[in-house]
């Protein structure tokens, strides 16, 4: 899913190609993306942007008229900038936004095709897309404690909430913790000050260092090949792969439609942490250590 740092960096991308510019036209591929009855895509249309936005990971257009439109890409919904009038030639394309400086096509490789795109009538409107989770990169220590702190969860449910913390997500919220040396399923309550002081340096320093990263890549091009899986990322998406900091091998535990990518050496003292469902299955002879691990890996 584009997280905060993909969704600065679309930002960034469209000002030039289409505030100021009149949305000539909404083509929708796919009538279930379109949530939203009220303003229609007539009403809307020819209507010039005024700005653009992000509430979380969803993306705003303001027009003219006082209209807002949201679009959110969900895991698998990407944008792509292409010429005047671009069709929607593939089964992933299920939108193309018609401005007079080029197409903008949203595409979704998913099957499932959980994006979506909102019309909103007005501002008052709008207020009901925003979950209410703090900008964690405007947010004080005082008010990211206070707001990790707010419900006794693990950190990493607690960092991926939208009602806590916007923009943040499954891949940003490894890199995260394994930044601020903090176990995934630690308490919120549980730390010390030096963890919330680490945790909060941890969460500006990786957000901060990922948007120039990306920035630097797109330049003035439009972001292309937005993906939750970079082999610079340090733990996410790189189970089994050495961990930058101590070489041991990164650990992944998966769950519902999720996963924590973590290093056992940086982050839980050593210990693997074990899923609820595989630890009831293998109860006695779940390893506890990587070093149990890589015995029974041997044995086998």
């Amino acid at each position: 899913m584009p997280e905060l740092p993909d969704i600065v960096v679309y930002l960034e991308a469209l000002t030039p190609r289409i505030v100021g510019q009149p949305l000539e036209r909404l083509r929708l591929g796919s009538p279930f993306l379109l949530r939203s009855v009220r303003p229609t895509i007539v009403e809307i249309a020819d209507q010039r942007v005024t700005g653009v936005s992000r509430i979380g990971k969803r993306i705003v257009f303001a027009l003219e008229g006082g209209a807002f439109v949201v679009i959110h890409l969900m895991v698998s919904g990407r944008l792509h900038w292409r010429k005047v009038g671009a069709k929607l030639g593939k089964k992933t394309d299920l939108a193309a936004f018609d401005f007079p400086t080029g197409t903008l096509l949203l595409s979704e490789a998913s099957s499932k095709k959980r994006a979506s795109i909102h019309l909103v009538a007005d501002a008052d409107e709008l207020t009901d897309h925003d979950r209410g989770g703090i900008e964690p990169l405007e947010a004080d220590l005082a008010a990211f404690t206070d707001a990790l702190t707010a419900e006794n969860r693990t950190l990493k449910r607690a960092l991926t909430d939208p009602r806590i913390f916007s923009g943040i997500g499954n891949a940003y919220s490894d890199e995260i913790l394994h930044r601020a040396r903090q176990s995934p399923f630690k308490r919120t309550r549980e730390l010390y000050d030096a963890d919330y002081f680490a945790l909060h340096a941890a969460t500006q320093a990786v957000l901060t260092e990922w948007i120039e990263r990306l920035r630097r890549e797109t330049g003035d091009g439009f972001p292309e090949k937005v993906t939750a899986f970079r082999p610079e990322m340090a733990v996410h998406g790189r189970f089994g792969q050495p961990c930058p900091v101590c070489r041991k091998a990164v650990q992944r535990i998966v769950y519902a439609e999720n996963e924590a990518n973590y290093c056992p050496t940086c982050q839980t003292g050593g210990r693997l942490l074990a899923d609820r469902a595989l630890s009831q299955l293998l109860r006695g002879d779940w390893p506890k250590t990587l070093e149990e691990l890589e015995a029974k890996k041997f044995r086998r």
